[in-house]
């Protein structure tokens, strides 16, 4: 991949993260011969990251594949070799398994994403378009300026440019102060990744996405098919999920911070909390208790911010619209908002006087992705009535209570 040379003078563009919404915005912006700042924390200088090193927002739904081509992506991101993901079972609404199969989509099969590789790969890539990487974070926005501190020498810098992409994910460091954060409930997710017991025996990912759809045809509930596949199940206090990724076999409890059992913060806790399960427990099967990590938490609540955008700034990704990740759209929803984002900045910047209206067309399509994902999200809730005195059930189904906030 050739790096194209950087435009001279001063920035067109900050982008404020470094993840997939911040990534694509820089890499469409340079695309344009825009000069664009990339700022990151610093995960790309640090070192090679071990075996077990992980980053939770692991699902790619096929519906990204048209999406990555277009970013001139694809062909890089096959190449990386993210295992396979031939569909969900879930254990919901009911006590039985179902199956979704990705068999007979038109953009064929999703994927268990290596996150740390993925976003250095967008990274790399938003740098090969022209992009500038600076390692450095975002403290504050007081006016104009972004106020940084430079990892590399530690002094703390203003930075000016035309215009602003916040991606600082939830922190949403910028649109906080321009709009407010409208929290959908106040969901958390507890989650440990435990060794893989087949690392020495994996299969490439290819091989893999071809089996599970011979299995999809012929035994839909196979072995290799169970394990290219994310499982979700219901529980009385919340659900949880688990699916294989490279870095072992990810399990995840997803419930309210005043609903979790204290003892889900240890690793015995933890391992107590699966076994209650019925279809996560039996995924595990052969892993050793002893080896379960401490489990880490992490906000998963939907969140949305109004407005996203404004004259000389534009939210994007989890900055802009965050998912409960039942819905498994937050990192397509992260590269569609960061591609709309730098596209929407480039229309500003070649066209001043139609800033307003590439604005709004920002805006409304934010809108429509969030107009589906709540219709969806209440849907899914909806079909759950096995707990009906439950209080994260309550909570959640049409009609019943709420839990809203600003964030």
């Amino acid at each position: 991949m050739t790096t194209r040379l950087r435009p001279p003078g001063p920035a067109d563009a900050v982008v404020a993260g470094g993840g997939p919404a911040g990534s694509v915005a820089a890499l469409v912006l340079a695309a344009a011969g825009r000069r664009v700042l990339l700022l990151d924390a610093g995960g790309h200088l640090a070192p090679p990251a071990g075996p077990g090193a992980f980053k939770i927002g692991e699902s790619l739904p096929p519906a990204a594949r048209p999406l990555l081509r277009d970013l001139g992506l694809l062909d890089g991101f096959l190449a990386a070799g993210h295992p396979a993901s031939t569909g969900t079972y879930s254990a919901w609404g009911s006590p039985a398994l179902h199956g979704s199969s990705h068999l007979f989509d038109p953009n064929g099969h999703g994927w268990h994403l290596d996150r740390l590789r993925f976003d250095a790969f967008l990274r790399d890539a938003a740098v090969a378009a022209g992009a500038e990487l600076r390692r450095a974070t975002v403290l504050a926005q007081p006016g104009e300026g972004l106020i940084v501190r430079e990892h590399d020498t530690g002094t703390v810098a203003e930075l000016r440019s035309r215009w602003t992409v916040d991606a600082t994910g939830r922190r949403c460091v910028i649109g906080r102060r321009r709009g407010r954060r409208h929290r959908q409930d106040r969901l958390v997710a507890a989650y440990a990744v435990l060794p893989d017991r087949h690392t020495a025996d994996r299969a490439g990912p290819e091989d893999t996405a071809h089996r599970a759809r011979r299995e999809d045809a012929a035994h839909p509930a196979g072995p290799e098919d169970a394990e290219a596949r994310t499982l979700v199940e219901a529980a009385p206090d919340g659900w949880w999920y688990t699916t294989r990724v490279p870095a072992g076999r990810l399990v995840a409890h997803l419930t309210d911070p005043d609903l979790a059992d204290p003892s889900l913060r240890t690793p015995q806790g933890f391992w107590r909390g699966i076994t209650r399960t019925d279809h996560v427990r039996r995924r595990l099967d052969g892993y050793d208790p002893a080896t379960t990590p401490v489990p880490r938490w992490t906000p998963a609540h939907g969140v949305r911010l109004g407005p996203a955008a404004g004259p000389g700034w534009v939210a994007a990704g989890d900055a802009a619209l965050a998912f409960d990740p039942l819905s498994s759209q937050g990192i397509l929803t992260a590269l569609l908002t960061g591609a709309r984002a730098g596209q929407a900045i480039t229309a500003c910047l070649a066209a001043p006087g139609r800033t307003a209206h590439a604005l709004a067309d920002y805006t409304a399509f934010l809108d429509g992705v969030a107009d589906a994902y709540r219709r969806n999200h209440a849907h899914a809730y909806d079909q759950e009535r096995r707990w009906p005195l439950s209080p994260f059930w309550q909570r959640r189904r049409t009609g019943g209570a709420s839990l809203p906030g600003i964030a």
